[in-house]
């Protein structure tokens, strides 16, 4: 017998996952040990690390019954399971998510030392492998560096509209005197830094720090760099790029657009050394800076210009002259406060070859890289000192071959490389990146192939959770489609586009769309972390804008925008089982209800709309907004509809938060809501919602709010809509987070197959079969008036990632973080087969089936210390079959109830093989 201790991880505020610890019972061996950061292990964000794990067995019905967890200051002691920081002794509890450290107080600059054993129902216990974390300057007061920087622009650079400033170098040379213990750096390198050490760039993070309101916090990174100082002298080196502080259109439309001042530097070294002393270098006037180097400007919007033959050998190497810098200047703090980064850095997390390179006129070639996608162009190059390589990017061509960038805006999406003639050349970008598919070369030496050129894909690092197959190639199509569209705008926040002069935060577009990419990506440290962006853009009043970060002022006070505040710490409960971001957030979100209340609430019907139900399907392919009433939403329905949602989600939130004299107020405001709401926008006499729109009906009818016995003639006026639509979309983005499940809750699982697999206009199949490789922003992305036709967006998808994983392939969560499953899959005769698998935070859920005939055979898999609720078609209770038996005889499962044709199982963890 084997029970293994599988994907043990430590979950720190911000997340850090161990994945995929084994631990053989008899032997108690560790083996197959994996670390999956979900922030920095070197320098987390708060002093109460969270600690979260995973277990697996080859047994069925596998329980946590106690846990302990150690927390030590040195290997040694932990091996001797000594955990002098933190012993929690052994508690009895089947909880394996988020549970807080209680030890001593932790400090930075200490590498501290952690594992966690687990008994089981089934006698069993085990040991995790060994893990390490540190922490982040978490208090002001660890901070003994100055602010450096230079509040100007140099002769060559130009702030305006469109800014070009170079980017700053900044060196410092110091000794080491002693024999080194460990050297940790803590930084913050605003607007964005690469960090080198005697001439090497420190770690493979790209575009650092996450983007913040520099207003309210900015973020600093740890490292540690032990191995890269040598006895006696060393050389700091740090190059400040202007990423979204210097921000891209300075002192254009103020009203609207928030600047935050010139680049700037906070850095502090701190040497220990085995005889216990300390040795601190500090960011101060000591340093020395030139802005006249290589890097001419790196504007996320217009691109990067690098000119080799400017380049600054051996900068950050001891010994060089820097006898022509500028002294380092004191400069004023931002206004945020400093805290150590809760995500995970960006990365160059794939990189892609080029499916060809063809000649579009002289000295002009067009490159296709077969992918949109978002990050940067590298390449390989030779030719003579001072030529130029000119690239220009864009997501799609015209039908003369050139590129398509009307849809880009006014963003210029151009990098300039210049050769400095010394052999092969190799170069990409380091503070910008770009959104494409495919890049006009100009000026290039001799001819080009695809194998001068290398895409390199950019987000933030996490892992890809889940996957889905089915039978039908365009929802295996919209799932790839999805996949790349959503790792394209992860920058350290969910961004809406990543390619024209915009790629802003918007709340709208993530509501629910949050929860969809829960299923794809690890995405639970990216989105806490943008619940504090959005908390912190909350104004005095309580109003939260439709971006966060506030990049642009716009606080236009709706309720479908901002609400997304509220849905997306609601996923992170039922997803990730995280009650932290409710406790931390609930007051703010209290707050922004009680605005929206006092400002626009007039007899329970919310007044105030900005969007409507954005980006319904125009009636005409050129258009952009629909310009026909009846396809057109009524804004008072929607908000008051949403405000009356999220009270609901709200109530929940009172009770985990400890504020639970709030219910009763919510309870009696959502009656008087729904109330006035019916009296107002319900049609008694046929039994839909004011002008009967999908989105009109749909919502009231999936929000609770419709009479009672009403219900089957609204559903029926919705389907009777999508069949005087030819049973294609006629939602927008509003609408479309709640289709498909709305569908399938009242049993047209097959409706929404239909809309989901459909490949004419409007639909996710006619983007494909129009050659998208991501997902548009528009149904007619194709052809509508390039103003507003981004074609890697993400908020159309609405919830069919959502339906996809809970009600094709069967895996949704009954509990917070999948303690308890509910699977449940629409069966639909369109499809023979669907299988998805999703790395939950409880551990790997695989549900697999196919159609034989009539017959339904389901593979499942469940993890240890998870059970699940199954439900199977079945002629009779007793004429399913687990693995060939009857189910009365198979371990682990058990029958709750056989009703209208379906049966309901309890199964406990494990493999389970299901015949009907």
């Amino acid at each position: 017998m084997k029970y293994s201790f599988k994907y043990a991880f430590l979950f720190l505020t911000a997340y850090i996952f161990v994945l995929q610890n084994k631990v053989d019972a008899q032997s108690l061996e560790v083996k197959n040990v994996q670390i999956e950061q979900q922030s920095h292990p070197i320098g987390i964000g708060t002093a109460t690390p969270r600690f979260s794990w995973q277990i697996s067995s080859d047994k069925r019905a596998v329980k946590q019954v106690a846990y302990e967890i150690l927390v030590a200051t040195s290997k040694a002691d932990l091996e001797k399971n000594i955990g002098d920081a933190w012993s929690s002794g052994k508690i009895n509890s089947d909880n394996a998510l988020l549970i807080p450290y209680k030890g001593s107080a932790l400090k930075p600059n200490q590498y501290y030392y952690t594992k966690i054993k687990v008994v089981t129902n089934k006698g069993e216990e085990a040991w995790s492998k060994p893990m390490f974390f540190t922490l982040g300057f978490v208090n002001n007061g660890d901070w003994k560096a100055k602010w450096i920087g230079y509040d100007k622009a140099f002769p060559w650079d130009s702030v305006s509209q469109w800014s070009r400033l170079s980017a700053r170098y900044y060196r410092k040379e110091f000794s080491s005197v002693k024999k080194l213990k460990k050297a940790f750096v803590n930084l913050v390198g605003l607007g964005m830094y690469e960090l080198r050490i005697n001439g090497k760039k420190m770690g493979d993070q790209v575009l650092a720090p996450a983007p913040t309101d520099y207003r309210k916090s900015v973020l600093s990174n740890t490292f540690d760099v032990t191995e890269h100082i040598q006895s006696g002298k060393n050389a700091i080196g740090v190059v400040l790029g202007n990423g979204r502080f210097f921000t891209m259109r300075q002192n254009y439309k103020p009203q609207k657009i928030n600047n935050f001042g010139f680049p700037k530097l906070l850095f502090q070294m701190d040497l220990i050394y085995d005889d216990g002393t300390t040795q601190t270098i500090i960011s101060d006037e000591s340093w020395k800076f030139t802005a006249d180097g290589p890097i001419r400007t790196n504007n996320e919007y217009d691109g990067e210009e690098y000119d080799a033959t400017k380049e600054l050998s051996g900068w950050a190497d001891v010994g060089y002259n820097d006898g022509q810098w500028l002294k380092a200047l004191l400069v004023a703090a931002p206004l945020g406060k400093v805290t150590p980064q809760p995500t995970k850095h960006m990365k160059v997390m794939q990189k892609l070859a080029p499916v060809s390179i063809n000649k579009l006129k002289e000295d002009i070639y067009i490159l296709d890289m077969g992918q949109n996608l978002s990050g940067w162009l590298q390449i390989k190059v030779k030719g003579k000192r001072g030529a130029q390589v000119k690239m220009k990017f864009a997501e799609s061509l015209q039908p003369d071959g050139q590129l398509y960038i009307a849809n880009l805006r006014d963003a210029r999406v151009t990098d300039v490389y210049t050769l400095k003639g010394k052999g092969e050349e190799t170069w990409h970008p380091t503070f910008i990146y770009h959104g494409f598919r495919y890049v006009e070369i100009m000026g290039w030496p001799g001819t080009p192939s695809v194998s001068d050129f290398e895409g390199h894909l950019v987000y933030d690092q996490m892992t890809t959770a889940g996957t889905l197959k089915t039978s039908n190639e365009v929802v295996n199509n919209i799932v790839k489609n999805a996949w790349w569209g959503i790792a394209s705008n992860y920058k350290g926040m969910p961004v809406d586009c990543p390619q024209r002069n915009e790629r802003q935060p918007w709340l709208g577009d993530r509501a629910q769309g949050a929860y969809g990419e829960s299923f794809l990506f690890n995405n639970a440290s990216l989105y806490a972390k943008w619940l504090d962006d959005i908390e912190e853009s909350q104004t005095t009043e309580g109003a939260i804008p439709d971006v966060a970060p506030a990049y642009w002022n716009y606080y236009s006070d709706n309720v479908t925008w901002p609400g997304t505040y509220i849905l997306v710490a609601d996923m992170l409960h039922q997803q990730f089982g995280d009650q932290q971001s409710i406790k931390k957030h609930y007051p703010s979100m209290k707050k922004w209800l009680a605005y929206m209340k006092g400002k626009y609430m007039k007899n329970f019907i919310v007044t105030k709309d900005k969007y409507g139900d954005w980006c319904v399907p125009p009636e005409d392919l050129k258009m952009i907004k629909s310009q026909d009433s009846t396809r057109t939403t009524n804004g008072q329905l929607l908000a008051t509809a949403y405000y009356y949602r999220l009270l609901g989600i709200m109530k929940r939130f009172a009770k985990i938060s400890g504020n639970d004299r709030d219910i009763a107020a919510f309870t009696a405001l959502r009656a008087n809501i729904k109330s006035a709401f019916n009296k107002k926008f319900f049609r008694t006499q046929t039994s839909q919602y004011d002008n009967g729109t999908v989105t009109a009906n749909l919502l009231p009818l999936y929000f609770g709010m419709t009479p009672d016995g009403k219900e089957q003639q609204v559903f029926e006026n919705i389907v009777k809509k999508l069949q005087s639509d030819n049973m294609h979309i006629s939602t927008g983005v509003i609408g479309t987070q709640w289709l498909m499940r709305g569908l399938t809750q009242h049993g047209k699982a097959d409706a929404a197959l239909t809309l989901a697999s459909n490949k004419t206009y409007p639909s996710w199949g006619y983007m494909i079969e129009n050659g998208a490789t991501t997902i548009w922003e528009l149904w007619n992305g194709n052809t509508a008036n390039p103003q507003m036709n981004s074609q890697n967006h993400i908020m159309l998808l609405g919830d069919l990632l959502i339906w996809m994983f809970e009600d094709l392939g069967g895996i949704k969560a009954a509990a917070p973080g999948f303690k308890e499953i509910e699977m449940k899959p629409s069966f639909v005769q369109q499809l023979n087969n669907v299988e998805a698998a999703y790395q939950s935070a409880a551990g790997d859920i695989k549900s697999q089936w196919k159609r034989n005939g009539n017959q339904i055979q389901w593979q499942i898999e469940v993890p240890a210390n998870s059970s699940a609720i199954i439900h199977i078609p079945a002629a009779t209770a007793t004429s399913i079959k687990e693995e060939g038996k009857a189910i009365s005889n198979a371990e682990g499962v058990s029958l709750l109830k056989w009703e209208n044709g379906i049966a309901t199982l309890r199964i406990g963890s494990g493999n389970y093989q299901f015949t009907n």
